[in-house]
């Protein structure tokens, strides 16, 4: 082609429209919007019916031309031609590859790697970590998928293994810089046993030279060792690990504040959208536990200042005794994460306060759970569970021990802390550790029931008083569940407030969330309930404890009931259905 020919071919493109046409979806209506790419920016407008079907013939026609500008588009490119020594997908391939979740909803966090993408940042690259499942790959496919042809021309998906380098890797992202390649995404970059120490080779010299580059992976102490050392000041961190009722809800299609309860955690449920069920079974949960949580923090240690950062968990982990202990603080009914819960002697909270409750139930009490093998049960349990009980613990767990897997949970995003305040002691520091995958908790008291039923003694009940003995367990569970989700997702949204349990000498509030610039507050209590009923609203109406909080904590302004009932006012308190609640968060 002659420079004139070329020139030509240049203004015939210019003057043909960029970008692509999409359906937005308005109140049940689709209508055509036009996207392109402006400044590094996403731009887009609507598009009138008389001018779609010529827009459409421009746009393709500017394709075709850029096809023949460039003679071979980089996407024609092939691995044999590249000779990469990590796993990669480019052109048709990746194409093939992205397909699948096309029709896939987009979490939340997505806008935050598609700013990434399509801003003028230079010399950072984009880190998308959290724990298994928690959609970071389906959001690389999302985002690859948005791309226009001559963007997609020039993006590399690599998937990194356990056998590469950073040698290797460096030479492999030197090649696809050499053909133009400026988008490269690197999924489980963490599994390279040189990454947290040589990390800055992606930001210092690729990113730096303008390719963005999307780092992810499922070992997220990885990456956070990684920002803390060779990434710090060169990096954007996205965790997707915290996935709250409003996306299960939106994302996965399903509704209900007890399906987030059996599966929620993981953007996965019974395959309606992205992956299987994880927390559809106790073996399946197990596997996760020790997967992604337990492997999760000792890949970390074990690959930080070259093995030197172990610290006091390298033998528990490596005598299969992490896992034990992850596996208590879930189960823990007060949800403290002591030292006594990590080494007494291992009682199934759910089976006895269900008992207790039976027993004195007001409308058909019952001795069930009273009559069953409560030691055998409890043995098989915990077998299930993995736990192991004092004498069994090859390694004796100290406090020391406990705070080091606190930490670790915490930067997982998998225990977070919820304050509780005691009215009679202002200078008390006490808390509830908050499990953020309610999916691990319900497989639990799943795994009981599935014991329950081989007794010999329960079985000889018949189906009905068998039937109301495990739905009482696991609704048991979904009520303290509940309260857990709610205060959780209340105290991550309500940034301008403190939230908090409020104990009294005698009763509680489940939940309080204080304004401190307002000097107001509001007063909840949480109940797992489709009814309404005068028990619920005791506390609430109790004057001497509002006149209590209101002294301390300012004018309440308002005093709710969450519960699964719909939302309306009855005698002064409002009735708020809990999952409105948590969609309006």
């Amino acid at each position: 082609m002659t420079q004139k020919e070329h020139d030509e071919l240049q203004a015939r493109i210019a003057a043909l429209p960029a970008g692509n046409i999409t359906c937005k979806t308005i109140n049940g209506k689709k209508y055509p919007y036009l996207q392109w790419q402006e400044s590094g920016k996403q731009r887009g407008r609507r598009v009138k019916a008389d001018e779609l079907e010529a827009l459409q013939a421009g746009i393709d026609e500017r394709k075709r031309l850029q096809a023949m500008l460039k003679g071979a588009p980089a996407a024609g490119n092939t691995n044999e031609d590249l000779h990469l020594t990590a796993f990669s997908r480019i052109g048709e391939e990746l194409r093939a590859y992205i397909r699948p979740v096309l029709s896939f909803r987009k979490r939340e966090c997505f806008a935050r790697l598609h700013d990434y993408l399509y801003s003028q940042i230079a010399d950072k690259v984009l880190i998308l970590y959290g724990l298994r499942r928690t959609g970071k790959t389906t959001m690389i496919r999302q985002a690859i998928a948005e791309m226009d042809d001559e963007m997609f021309s020039r993006t590399a998906f690599i998937q990194v293994s356990a056998a590469n380098d950073l040698a290797q890797l460096n030479q492999d992202l030197r090649q696809l810089e050499k053909r133009g390649f400026r988008y490269v995404f690197l999924d489980e970059v963490t599994l390279m046993e040189d990454f947290i120490e040589g990390a800055a080779l992606f930001s210092d010299v690729f990113a730096a030279s303008g390719m963005k580059i999307v780092l992810s992976g499922t070992d997220s102490l990885g990456f956070l060792f990684t920002e803390d050392q060779q990434l710090y000041d060169r990096c954007i961190l996205l965790h997707t690990t915290l996935i709250p009722y409003r996306e299960f809800d939106r994302v996965l299609g399903i509704r209900g504040i007890d399906e987030y309860i059996r599966y929620g955690g993981t953007m996965s449920a019974g395959g309606i959208q992205y992956n299987a069920p994880i927390f559809a079974t106790k073996k399946t949960t197990a596997e996760y536990v020790d997967s992604a949580i337990a492997r999760n923090i000792q890949h970390s240690l074990r690959y930080y200042q070259y093995g030197g950062h172990f610290r006091h968990l390298y033998e528990m982990y490596e005598k299969n005794e992490l896992t034990s202990v992850i596996n208590r603080i879930i189960e823990d009914i007060n949800h403290a994460f002591t030292l006594d819960v990590l080494t007494r002697r291992f009682r199934s909270h759910d089976l006895r306060v269900t008992a207790a409750n039976l027993r004195r139930d007001r409308s058909a009490p019952s001795d069930i759970l009273d009559q069953v093998d409560t030691d055998a049960i409890t043995e098989q349990l915990r077998q299930m569970l993995e736990i192991r009980n004092k004498e069994e613990q090859t390694v004796t767990i100290t406090d020391v021990h406990r705070i080091e897997i606190k930490e670790y949970l915490d930067l997982l995003d998998l225990t977070v802390d919820i304050p509780i305040v005691h009215m009679t002691d202002f200078n008390a520091r006490d808390s509830r550790t908050i499990i953020t995958q309610p999916g691990m908790r319900y497989a639990q008291a799943e795994a009981l029931i599935s014991q329950l039923i081989l007794d010999d003694a329960f079985r000889s009940y018949d189906l009905q008083e068998r039937d109301r003995a495990t739905e009482r367990i696991l609704t048991e569970v979904k009520g303290r569940m509940m309260e857990d989700i709610v205060l959780l997702e209340t105290q991550t949204a309500r940034k301008d407030a403190q939230v908090f349990h409020l104990q009294f000498p005698v009763g509680e509030f489940d939940m309080v969330v204080f304004y401190p610039q307002k000097a107001s507050c509001e007063v909840y209590e949480i109940k797992h309930s489709t009814e309404t009923a005068p028990e619920q609203t005791r506390h609430l109406k109790d004057e001497k404890k509002c006149a209590e909080t209101a002294s301390r904590f300012g004018t309440i302004t308002g005093k709710y009931v969450i519960y699964r009932g719909e939302t309306k006012d009855v005698d002064g308190i409002h009735y708020v259905n809990v999952e409105e609640y948590l969609r309006a968060l």
